[in-house]
């Protein structure tokens, strides 16, 4: 098991088994996103997707949830879907 210093949870945790996609920021959330905060983070992104109506094969959409990603795993405020409630 490979183990990280968790961004979000400020603490070492189980890692990722591979980077989530190519390019410095997959290789940027393999070296320091634990995969519960990545399960976290793609279900609160489903919740985006279906609340907003986003169609994420359009450029302002992927900019949107680049932007809530980023937001999300570093703690900062990011948008919740209507009604949300934290696990």
């Amino acid at each position: 098991m490979r183990t990280v210093f968790c961004r979000k949870y400020q603490q070492e945790l189980e890692g990722l088994e591979f980077a989530p996609f190519p390019g410095a920021k997959g290789q940027d959330i393999f070296d320091h996103v634990s995969k519960k905060a990545w399960q976290e983070w793609m279900g609160h992104q489903t919740l985006l997707i279906n609340e907003n109506r986003l169609n994420v094969m359009l450029p302002e959409s992927k900019v949107f949830l680049d932007e809530q990603r980023a937001k999300f795993l570093t703690n900062q405020d990011y948008e919740r879907p209507v009604g949300w409630k934290p696990a």
